[in-house]
């Protein structure tokens, strides 16, 4: 695996070769666009996972496409070369970094994350989580927190999840939304 650090004194430091996938900060909601902006330059891979699903507004259920990793998105460059340059790309915060370390991501983890998504850099989540169902919670006290669905209740857009909750087993009724399954969630979608 390659790796390239930065010093805080910003010495360039490079282990091996100097191209090697970088995760880039994107400003709010700006992934795709940042993403368009990189892809037309030269001697750079870009990956922007996105993921689809529906949500309920004013107007009834539509479908949205969002950044499967919110504020952040990948691409593959030499570090020394081009720091400058793609870290004041438009659409883009900056390249992440850890004090004066741009650490590279393994590009088994890109290819991985490819293969799942496909060449539309997409997933979709189901519909309606069904019964039996491990869902994430999204949003809220309970977000983060695993459970399993009960029962869909279709004509109010809601589910029922069962989920261990301070030491004790208990239900809850809450908007269909706002549970993703759980193979779904982040970086879960692509352990099994």
């Amino acid at each position: 695996m390659s790796a390239t650090l930065l010093s805080p004194e910003r010495s360039v430091q490079t282990c091996t070769a100097a191209v090697a996938w970088y995760c880039l900060h994107a400003q709010p909601r700006h992934e795709s666009i940042a993403a368009r902006s990189l892809r037309q330059r030269e001697d750079l891979e870009v990956f922007c996972p996105r993921i689809r699903f529906r949500r309920m507004r004013a107007g009834g259920q539509m479908w949205m496409t969002e950044a499967l990793f919110p504020g952040y998105l990948f691409a593959r460059f030499d570090l020394p070369a081009r720091r400058r340059e793609i870290g004041h790309a438009h659409g883009l915060r900056g390249i992440v970094h850890f004090g004066g370390m741009h650490p590279s991501v393994p590009d088994e983890v890109i290819e991985q994350l490819r293969l799942r998504l496909g060449d539309e850099e997409l997933t979709e989540v189901p519909e309606a989580p069904q019964p039996g169902d491990d869902v994430v919670l999204t949003g809220g006290a309970l977000h983060g927190l695993q459970a399993v669905v009960t029962q869909f209740l279709p004509a109010r857009e809601r589910i029922r999840v069962l989920l261990e909750f301070m030491g004790r087993q208990m239900e809850f009724e809450l908007p269909a939304q706002s549970a993703l399954p759980s193979r779904h969630h982040s970086l879960r979608a692509f352990a099994d």
